[in-house]
């Protein structure tokens, strides 16, 4: 995991340079800018696999790499397509590089993990973002060139034209933009073994196991994120299953739900487990680092954010990875606003709206609050095969009617392997479990006054066609505008519907 900069444009190497060191909390463990035939580029690491031999940017002959993320299958694509080569690494980097090399943009389609990066060769450049955008990256076009950064404010360095670069896309210098993936595509009117509920739940389960045991891949110490709640007690339970007395984490306020339900679940894992109690005072004491780290004023994500930045400052100091149950809820219909549907098809396409849509929300989140502190986040439910299989299920068997909970199915294929408590415990937004919500509404009703809601709602709404939700949207906006223009965030933010 590492933050990655560029430029195609010539004498750029002091500008890249700048975004490398504006991006230096993604990646501790080094860093390297390099100019190459038409494009620069630049690269701070976090090292997971390989430690010693994965400094980039890499080479290859006349071919140039910066990589962000982890590819899980790349033992496989290299025993399978490039057996008679010889590595001088043994990086997942490497293995994308030389897979583009022989097989050109299409080697994105064969990637499976999180991404993004930029390959320079010979003259042309090429950019691709993973399927959903569990990785970030943005672009923007300045003196005739394409300059590219893992954040908002690296690429704010450099140009004010900023773009979030698409999820599922690639973009070639001379090629132009392709999609290659979008989950519509991969969903299956009858998926194989699958007619009945009962065979969605051993669905259910193989394919969480398989996705838990590709991401236990690292050279380094892996944890898991443990709140107790139904999503991240089964990543716990099967990260557990490979790695016995594997380090978990939790936080929350004195007295928040979370804690007690962690606590449950870590003594029946046996996890070397860690909590971390904070007070109000402190909640909003890092509020403003949170903000500035999240790029988003966006007031389900900050407030959501403000635990996850926690936990990750937390983990940091046992680990360098960390599995989390983030996805679940779109793929199994976790949200309490989805009982309002009572049409099958009309779940279906919100489940499908909701998962496309965490590139710049749940996402976008999860990826800025662990990389402040150095962390990595994986996130096992949202990999492609498992959203494939969780989204082709007939949506009828996901409905919250006649009496079934919210994650009915994903209640049910886990009972029995799970404490009841913790199967039937209610679906709450980490922020609440963590005890962080109530408090910062509150304070934002005391600290924006009416007259400054009013006249800032009309001028976002005048300029943007942004809606301001409320008084707490515009307490994180005001802090947010301290470090960031409009024109950086506005093009780019997503909104969370599930407030």
């Amino acid at each position: 995991m590492c933050g990655i900069a560029g430029a195609y444009q010539g004498n750029s190497h002091q500008a890249v340079n700048k975004m490398v060191m504006q991006l230096k909390h993604r990646g501790p463990d080094g860093d390297g800018v390099m100019p190459t035939t038409k494009a620069t580029l630049g690269h701070t690491r976090l090292a997971i696999v390989d430690v010693a031999g994965g400094h980039q940017p890499l080479q290859d002959g006349d071919a140039w790499i910066a990589f962000n993320g982890e590819i899980y299958n790349y033992m496989e694509l290299r025993s399978k397509h490039l057996k008679d080569q010889q590595f001088s690494t043994r990086s997942d980097t490497e293995t994308v590089l030389r897979l583009y090399q022989r097989f050109g943009p299409k080697s994105v389609e064969m990637l499976n993990g999180m991404f993004a990066f930029a390959v320079s060769w010979k003259d042309e450049l090429f950019l691709a973002r993973d399927p959903l955008g569990i990785k970030p990256l943005y672009y923007g076009k300045k003196d005739g060139g394409i300059h590219f950064a893992s954040e908002v404010k690296a690429l704010s360095l450099v140009t004010d034209d900023i773009q979030e670069f698409p999820a599922g896309y690639w973009f070639h210098s001379r090629g132009g933009w392709q999609q290659y993936y979008s989950v519509e595509s991969t969903l299956q009117d009858e998926y194989p073994d699958m007619k009945s509920e009962e065979d969605a739940l051993q669905a259910i389960r193989d394919s969480v196991q398989d996705a838990v045991q590709k991401r236990m891949m690292s050279d380094v110490p892996v944890g898991v994120s443990l709140s107790g709640g139904l999503d991240s007690s089964i990543i716990a339970m099967l990260a557990s299953q490979d790695t016995p007395g594997i380090h978990s984490f939790v936080v929350g306020v004195e007295g928040g739900e979370d804690l007690e339900a962690a606590q449950l679940m870590a003594d029946e894992l046996g996890t070397q487990h860690h909590e971390y109690i904070y007070t109000e005072q402190e909640m909003l004491d890092v509020l403003p680092e949170v903000v500035y780290y999240l790029e988003s004023f966006d007031p389900a994500l900050v407030r959501s954010a403000i635990p996850n930045f926690m936990l990750a400052r937390m983990a940091s100091e046992h680990v360098k990875v960390m599995l989390t149950g983030e996805g679940a809820d779109e793929l199994y219909a976790g949200y309490s606003y989805l009982d309002r549907y009572d049409k099958a098809d009309d779940l279906q396409e919100e489940l499908v709206n909701i998962t496309e849509a965490l590139h710049n929300t749940n996402l976008q989140r999860g990826d800025r609050m662990s990389m402040a502190h150095g962390l990595e986040a994986r996130v096992p439910f949202l990999d492609v095969d498992s959203v494939s299989m969780a989204l082709s299920i007939p949506p009828e068997w996901k409905l919250q009617n006649d009496g079934r909970p919210a994650k009915n199915l994903l209640r049910r294929a886990y009972k029995g392997l799970l404490p009841d408590e913790i199967v039937y415990r209610p679906k709450m937004k980490f922020s609440k479990g963590a005890g962080s919500s109530d408090i910062l509404a509150e304070r934002a009703k005391e600290d924006v006054s009416d007259s400054d809601f009013k006249s800032e709602k009309e001028r976002l709404k005048d300029g943007w066609d942004y809606d301001l939700q409320n008084k707490e949207a515009l307490f994180y906006y005001q802090m947010l505008r301290e470090h960031y223009r409009d024109e950086w965030i506005m093009p780019n933010m997503g909104s969370s519907r599930s407030l």
